[in-house]
């Protein structure tokens, strides 16, 4: 059963394609997005899906394997070296500016798998620790307030018009963008402040862990210009924004026209497996540590990557995750996909 584990380092074909990024030139620059956006998906369709679960013996030996976290853990040091031979690599000499862009969109893919995807993995676990890696690697990529607007907001109003992280019908994803973005941000100010109000604390003071992250990530940023100049520091962030909008594009594919019942004037009916869409295609599973079994996860939040199951009642993407997010950026074409699909639902 052990054995298992291993099979999610696959994910680190993605840092391998950074490293070529990192050492090349032209188009090998590029490699790691040919590889994510191009590679993968064709290899989705061809290797297909699978809709098993464990059973409860496998599903209670999986959960207790620490081999499963141990593959999470190794991802925090691997992502901050990466992170730090960016800040080298993006400055070498002779350096072409095409050069820099695709060594950039490489670090950005970094920011937005691991940054950001691996700590919404971790930033729902018990511990604190686990906690502070979610919130370190959140800092990476300058997406910190997620921590607390995902946990506390998103899972609490998914699929109500409350919650600036589902996708409504006909919208596309670029306009999702600056709405999810920019109401997630001030969402996550105002659970804060509602936090300290309920315990008669001010909400401009220390204990705001709105003010804490940002105070963190303008040090994190002042580090940077300190030590590698602000050509660099232009260049990161540069590479958080790419990252932060895979992760939007992600939120929007998640949820797309999916809503849920209002059934009085004060609640909306439970979230349940309905209220996600779920992809059972291997290859992207793997690459995104199950996200995209994400009916369960809305479900049953901590439960861990390894143990998330399929759902029949769940409504299911046409391929994996990574596909799906290539057809999210031309809106005409996801419209004829997913829309037909969401009219069949209400059936």
């Amino acid at each position: 059963m052990g054995i298992r584990a291993f099979k999610y380092l696959s994910v680190l074909s993605i840092p391998l394609a950074v490293f070529f990024s990192f050492t090349g030139t032209g188009m090998i620059c590029f490699l790691p997005l040919i590889y994510a956006f191009v590679i993968i998906p064709l290899l989705e369709l061809t290797l297909g899906k699978n809709a098993n679960n464990l059973n409860q013996v496998q599903e209670d030996l999986a959960r207790s394997n620490k081999l499963y976290d141990f593959v999470l853990y190794s991802i925090v040091p691997i992502h901050f070296g990466f992170l730090f031979w960016f800040f080298y690599a993006i400055q070498e000499p002779d350096l072409s500016f095409i050069d820099q862009i695709g060594r950039t969109s490489a670090m950005g893919l970094l920011c937005g798998l691991f940054g950001i995807n691996v700590a919404h993995e971790l930033g729902h676990r018990a511990t604190k620790w686990e906690q502070g890696m979610s919130k370190l690697l959140l800092l990476s990529t300058q997406y910190t307030h997620f921590f607390i607007e995902h946990n506390e907001g998103h899972h609490k109003n998914v699929c109500t018009p409350e919650d600036p992280a589902t996708a409504k019908l006909n919208e596309n994803v670029y306009a999702f963008y600056l709405r999810s973005i920019f109401l997630s941000y001030r969402s996550a100010w105002m659970i804060e402040m509602k936090r300290l109000k309920r315990k008669k604390k001010s909400s401009f003071s220390l204990e705001n862990r709105m003010i804490q992250m940002s105070l963190t990530q303008v040090l994190f940023c002042a580090v940077v210009v300190l030590v590698f100049g602000w050509m660099v520091l232009m260049w990161y962030l540069l590479a958080a924004l790419f990252g932060i909008l895979l992760l939007e594009t992600i939120n929007y594919i998640e949820h797309y026209g999916l809503s849920r019942i209002k059934v009085s004037e004060f609640r909306y009916e439970d979230a349940g497996v309905q209220h996600s869409w779920n992809s059972d295609h291997t290859l992207g599973r793997l690459m995104l540590y199950e996200l995209s079994r994400h009916s369960d996860h809305h479900a049953h939040p901590n439960r861990k990557y390894q143990i998330l199951r399929h759902h029949d009642d769940s409504p299911q993407m046409p391929t994996g995750y990574p596909g799906m997010m290539v057809i999210a950026a031309f809106p005409p074409l996801w419209f004829a996909i997913i829309n037909p699909k969401i009219k069949a639902l209400s059936k």
